[in-house]
């Protein structure tokens, strides 16, 4: 009788497994090139017959609709991950829809999201921070209310993420994307590569994310609103041991794209363009990393020959706004191009600014200190800030835009806030 107890145990303990591992997990969604579409991505540690999601407008009495992707794998370590995504269609603008995904062997819980809107009117709010990890995810709880209050429409990950996703086997980066479910299950949560993701030529990053354009999540552009958004990845400029055609493939990318969204009619309906990528190209902390260089290599081109510049470029297609992480600190710069400070005047700054306009946000909280600031700012400083916390950017109409700076420290209190205002073509392209 006890050895029939033990192999009925045996069995059960076996099945438990087997159902874990089809379980999906790490669920997190990204927006495409389209409002009327999501990819919806997760995890499982078995392979499994299908992936399939369904789903049905909010409320509905059950999930009538059902879409089917496709499941890839990847190794880190001694563990082998199965990759799901499928993409759902034909939604509706601002519209809340209820979803389970999975396969016949298990399914995911019944989970809620938003749609993006659309139209001249429609006027988005996003999170944005890089840095985050596991360990001391300060802002987290923070983050997690603002999600539920139902004003966000996305959160952006300017890169630095887990510390780091590839640890103990790419258990660090489970436990991560399992930390961030609730928030990744109602929102698209958009994310770029930063140095910490480097590890196997961004093994990690790639085979996790599903990030729109087809380059495997490393650059891609979007439009939301009246903004074009333009995510990069600074990372190809410093890891040359994967070589430069990295380099030389995203700025040839990069400069069809803006030529694209700087048309007279692409900028009619999205005339702010927003860049965002990891490692800033001005800075004015203390750590001897690349931003601290009057030449850095992200705002003058490769060393010697100055060669793939985005200072430049950006300033040649009027890019408007320039968000970065990697330092650990909040830091709003002026309109500046080539360390010269170009406001669009005394009074009202940031009013038809002659550049593009800096901002740093990468202390969401993470395992690493804050990093310092200099005693002697440079001249184009215009606020720091070694709080934790994170930003919080609005794109209202085609002429407002507007960013505040909200601290965990302090309680949610807003530490700094400004905003852009374009009521003429940039003057300087």
């Amino acid at each position: 009788m006890n050895i029939l107890w033990i192999c009925v145990v045996s069995i059960l303990n076996n099945v438990i497994v087997k159902a874990s591992n089809t379980q999906p997990q790490q669920i997190h969604l990204a927006a495409t090139e389209t409002y009327s579409s999501v990819v919806l991505t997760w995890v499982t540690f078995d392979p499994t017959t299908s992936s399939q999601v369904y789903y049905a407008s909010h409320g509905s009495s059950f999930l009538s609709t059902n879409a089917t992707g496709s499941m890839t794998s990847f190794k880190e370590g001694k563990i082998t991950r199965y990759i799901h995504r499928v993409t759902l269609i034909n939604l509706k603008p601002k519209i809340k829809y209820d979803y389970k995904c999975g396969s016949p062997a298990n399914w995911s819980i019944i989970h809620t999201f938003q749609t993006l809107g659309m139209g001249p009117n429609y006027s988005p709010t996003f999170l944005v921070y890089g840095d985050f990890g596991l360990t001391n995810a300060q802002s987290l709880p923070r983050i997690q209310d603002e999600v539920k209050s139902g004003k966000i429409d996305a959160i952006l990950h300017i890169g630095d993420i887990a510390y780091n996703l590839f640890e103990d086997d790419g258990i660090l980066g489970d436990n991560f994307m399992s930390m961030l479910e609730d928030v990744t299950t109602q929102l698209p949560y958009m994310t770029l590569p930063g140095n910490h993701e480097s590890s196997q030529n961004f093994l990690d990053y790639r085979n996790r994310f599903s990030m729109p354009g087809g380059h495997e999540s490393i650059f891609y552009s979007w439009n939301v609103g009246r903004a074009h958004f333009i995510m990069f990845s600074t990372e190809v400029y410093f890891f040359l041991e994967y070589g430069m055609d990295p380099v030389k493939k995203q700025f040839e990318w990069l400069e069809n794209d803006l030529k694209q969204a700087t048309t007279t009619e692409a900028r009619s309906e999205h005339p702010w363009i927003i860049t965002m990528a990891h490692r800033p190209m001005y800075c004015s902390t203390t750590n001897g990393n690349d931003c601290d260089h009057k030449e850095s290599i992200i705002r003058t081109g490769i060393l010697f020959t100055h060669s793939y510049a985005l200072e430049e470029l950006f300033y040649k297609y009027g890019v408007d706004l320039c968000v970065w992480a990697h330092e650990h600190i909040y830091e709003r710069l002026w309109p500046v191009y080539d360390r010269k400070v170009m406001n669009g005047s005394y009074e009202r700054p940031y009013t038809n600014p002659k550049a593009p306009v800096h901002v740093i946000t990468g202390s969401a909280g993470c395992r690493e200190n804050h990093t310092t600031f200099q005693k002697n700012q440079p001249e184009w400083v215009a606020v720091t800030n070694s709080d934790y916390g994170f930003s919080k950017l609005t794109v209202h109409n085609s002429t407002h835009l507007s960013i505040q700076q909200i601290s965990d420290d302090q309680n949610g209190k807003v530490v700094d806030s400004f905003t852009m205002v374009k009521d003429q073509e940039n003057t300087w392209t």
